[in-house]
C-alpha cells in the first residue's frame, strides 16, 4: 500500500461501491431530482446523456416538458460505423484480450482527439485543453475499466429504444434535434429518425462533427 510522509493511503477502486451501468446512471440522476423536489423540466441530451435522461422521462413522463438533444440517440438507425467494434464486443466474451482490444482502439488520446476533431469545418477552433483533458481523465487509475463496462453496457439501451420511441409517440413531448451532419459516431439519420414518432420534432443539421457545441455553441445555445 502506498505511503506518504508516514500516512498509509488505502486506494478504492472505482466501482468499490458503484456499478458502472446506465440504469445506476439514471437513478442517480432521478434521486438528484428528487432531492431538488424538481417536478417541470426540460432535458438536455447528448451521447450517453441520452439514455441516462431517457430513463429519467420514461419515469418520470409528465415531468419532461421538452427534450434537446444533440447528438442523443434514441434509433439504430443513429448508429454509424463507429459501433462496429462495439457491437461486436457486445457479443464477446467480455475477456480481458477482448477489453483491451477495444480499449487500445476507443480509449487511445488519438481516438479521444477524433472524436472532437472528426466533421468540424476547422479544427482549429476545437480547444486542445477540451480533448487534453477528456484523455487525462480517462487515465486515471480504473477509470478504463468504467468505459469499458459502459461500452458493453450500451446494448441494454438499444433494447430499450422501442420504449423511448413509444415514449415520443404516447407523450408528445417538444423534441428539439440539433446534430452534426457530418458526426460519425451517431449519424444524422439519428436525427431524423425523431420524425417517425413525433411529427412535430424540429430537426437541425449543423456543419458540424460530434462535438458540435464545442464549434457551433451560439446556435445550439440560441
Amino acid at each position: 500500500m502506498p505511503r506518504t510522509a508516514g500516512i498509509e493511503i488505502h486506494v478504492v477502486p472505482f466501482d468499490a461501491f458503484f456499478k458502472y451501468n446506465f440504469d445506476n446512471l439514471a437513478a442517480t440522476i432521478i434521486d438528484f431530482v428528487d432531492v431538488l423536489s424538481l417536478t417541470k423540466f426540460a432535458i438536455y441530451i447528448f451521447d450517453y446523456g441520452a439514455p441516462t435522461g431517457l430513463r429519467l422521462a420514461l419515469n418520470r413522463p409528465n415531468a419532461v416538458t421538452a427534450i434537446v438533444t444533440q447528438s442523443g440517440n434514441a434509433y439504430t438507425e443513429g448508429l454509424g460505423e463507429f459501433w462496429n467494434p462495439i457491437k461486436e464486443f457486445w457479443s464477446s466474451d467480455n475477456t480481458p484480450a477482448d477489453r483491451q482490444k477495444l480499449g487500445a482502439a476507443l480509449l487511445s488520446y488519438e481516438a479521444t482527439k477524433w472524436q472532437y476533431d472528426d466533421g468540424t469545418r476547422d479544427p482549429t477552433s476545437i480547444a486542445p485543453e477540451s480533448y487534453t483533458l477528456d484523455y487525462a481523465l480517462l487515465q486515471r487509475p480504473g477509470n478504463s475499466d468504467i468505459q469499458l463496462d459502459l461500452f458493453k453496457d450500451y446494448e441494454n439501451n438499444v433494447k430499450l429504444y422501442p420504449k423511448f420511441q413509444e415514449y415520443f409517440r404516447t407523450s408528445k413531448v417538444h423534441v428539439l434535434a440539433v446534430w452534426g451532419k457530418n458526426d460519425q459516431i451517431f449519424i444524422p439519420a439519428g436525427a431524423e429518425a425523431y420524425k417517425q414518432d413525433n411529427p412535430d420534432a424540429e430537426v437541425h443539421l449543423l456543419d458540424a462533427g460530434h462535438f458540435a457545441a464545442e464549434t457551433e455553441t451560439s446556435e445550439i445555445g440560441n
